[in-house]
C-alpha cells in the first residue's frame, strides 16, 4: 500500500539526512481586543493559515523572495527524487533549470482562459504534474508502491517542496478552543485558503497541542471547504457558495454563524454581506491583512476582534 500524505510527513520526520526550515515565535499584531457577547451563535467557521495554523510568512507560497532558499528547495527536490537524469541537458545548475519549468507550469496554469473563477485557486500537485510530464518518459519514474500513482506522487512532491521554504505550527491553543467549540456548539466547519497537504499541517499541528483523534471528529469532512477543492480562494464566490450550503443543509442561518478570520477583505467584509457574524483574528502578525481604516469603518468593522483563540470562546452565549 503505497504510503497516505500525512504517513509520508511522518516517514520525512525520521530522515536524519534531511532539514527544514523553522517557525520564529508566534506574535500578535498590536491591537486592543474588542469582545461582547455575541447570542444566538450556534456555529463558527474558521480559516486555516493565520487562524488555526501559522506558517512562515503568514500565507502560503508558491516561490518565495528568498532566492538562496528557493536554489537550496529546488536542489533537495532534484536529489529526493532523482530528476536530474529526467531533465534535458542545459548549462547552468540543474536546480535553476527545474525552478524555471515550474514557473513556467504554474503560470500557464493561473493564466489558462475560460471558466475560471474570479479568484481562481490552482492545485499543487497539478503544477508538478505538468513538470513532470516534460520530462524525458525514459528516464523519469518513481516507486509507485511506496509513492502511489503519478496524482499521488505529485501530491507528495508539493508537500515536500513547500515542507522546504515554509516552516508551519498550530497557533496557540488551536486544539483546546476547537474541542470546546465542539461541544457547544450545533456546527463547527473550516472555510480555508490552501492545498492537499494543508490538512496535513492542520492535522500535524493540532496533534502536538494532544489531538488524539482524526481531525473529522472536531471539523466533519462534509463541514470543511478548501480553496484547491471548489478551484477559488477566498472571497470567491465559489467558496462562500459551498459555506452557505454546508450551513443551510445543517439548519442554520448565517446569523447564527460566526465566521472568524485575519483578512477583512477575504473573509470579514465578504461574510459580513452574506450576515454572517465575524470576529478579525490578529494572533499572527504576519498573516492578519487588515488596515486601521478597515477595522474602525463602521460598514467594514468586525463584531469582535481577537488577540488570542480563547477569547473567541468568551463571546459565545
Amino acid at each position: 500500500m503505497p504510503l497516505t500524505l500525512e504517513e509520508y510527513a511522518e516517514y520525512l520526520d525520521k530522515r536524519s539526512d534531511l532539514s527544514w526550515p523553522s517557525l520564529a515565535s508566534v506574535r500578535p499584531r498590536k491591537a486592543r481586543p474588542f469582545l461582547v457577547k455575541l447570542p444566538g451563535i450556534r456555529g463558527i467557521i474558521l480559516g486555516c493559515y493565520g487562524v488555526l495554523v501559522a506558517i512562515t510568512g503568514g500565507d502560503l507560497v508558491w516561490l518565495p523572495e528568498d532566492k538562496f532558499l528557493v536554489e537550496l528547495a529546488f536542489d533537495k527536490l532534484v536529489r529526493e527524487f532523482k530528476l536530474w537524469q529526467a531533465m534535458t541537458r542545459k548549462p547552468g545548475n540543474p536546480a535553476d533549470q527545474l525552478r524555471m519549468m515550474y514557473q513556467q507550469a504554474l503560470e500557464e496554469l493561473q493564466f489558462q482562459p475560460g471558466g475560471r473563477d474570479r479568484y481562481p485557486e490552482v492545485r499543487a500537485e497539478k503544477v508538478w504534474e505538468a513538470v513532470f510530464k516534460k520530462l524525458k518518459p525514459s528516464e523519469f519514474s518513481f516507486d509507485p508502491l511506496f509513492y502511489g500513482d503519478l496524482i499521488e506522487f505529485c501530491s507528495k512532491v508539493a508537500y515536500f517542496y513547500n515542507r522546504s521554504i515554509q516552516a508551519t505550527q498550530a497557533m496557540p491553543h488551536a486544539w483546546s478552543v476547537l474541542e470546546q467549540a465542539q461541544k457547544r456548539l450545533d456546527f463547527q466547519g473550516l472555510l480555508a485558503d490552501g492545498q492537499q497537504f494543508s490538512r496535513v499541517h492542520l492535522v500535524r499541528g493540532l496533534h502536538q497541542q494532544g489531538m488524539k483523534g482524526p481531525l473529522e471528529a472536531l471539523i466533519p469532512e462534509a463541514q470543511q471547504v478548501w480553496s484547491y477543492q471548489v478551484d477559488g480562494r477566498k472571497p470567491s464566490e465559489r467558496m462562500f457558495r459551498a459555506l452557505l450550503e454546508r450551513t443551510e443543509r445543517a439548519g442554520l442561518q448565517p446569523h447564527e454563524v460566526l465566521l472568524v478570520g485575519c483578512s477583512m477583505e477575504a473573509d470579514i467584509a465578504h461574510a459580513r454581506r452574506l450576515g454572517f457574524r465575524t470576529a478579525l483574528f490578529v494572533g499572527d502578525m504576519n498573516a492578519v491583512r487588515a488596515s486601521n481604516e478597515q477595522i474602525n469603518d463602521p460598514r467594514s468593522r468586525p463584531d469582535i476582534l481577537c488577540t488570542e483563540l480563547p477569547q473567541i470562546l468568551e463571546c459565545l452565549d
